[in-house]
């Protein structure tokens, strides 16, 4: 297994998402009018260089972002803010009970750094 963590104590997390048909759109508009306290929030958890790729013949989408070390990361779920964007994007992709996106992890299997 290939460690996901730098010298830096930085994180690389992959996870995998799942958009329901018809929506790419809508997805990519709501993401390019990100809430300000939204961003603020993820910041605050340490998270950096996120990337949300889409793969159009399944409608995956899969994730990648920075982790530093040091910061409330799983405090998130918790955050009004974060709650009110599950809402806010629950009718376009797949999600768990609480509307939390539903969420597959993504193992390393190779880095050329």
């Amino acid at each position: 297994m290939i460690p996901d963590t730098d010298a830096q104590g930085v994180q690389t997390l992959a996870f995998k998402m799942q958009l329901k048909p018809g929506v790419v759109d809508e997805y990519r508009r709501r993401h390019d009018a990100l809430w300000p306290e939204l961003e603020a929030a993820l910041r605050a958890a340490g998270i950096a260089d996120y990337w949300i790729f889409l793969d159009e013949a399944t409608l995956a989408l899969f994730a990648v972002l920075k982790r530093k070390p040091g910061h409330p990361f799983e405090q998130l779920p918790e955050l009004p803010v974060m709650r009110r964007w599950w809402d806010h994007m629950a009718p376009l992709m797949e999600v768990e009970s609480d509307n939390r996106p539903r969420q597959w992890p993504l193992p390393a299997l190779f880095h050329l750094a």
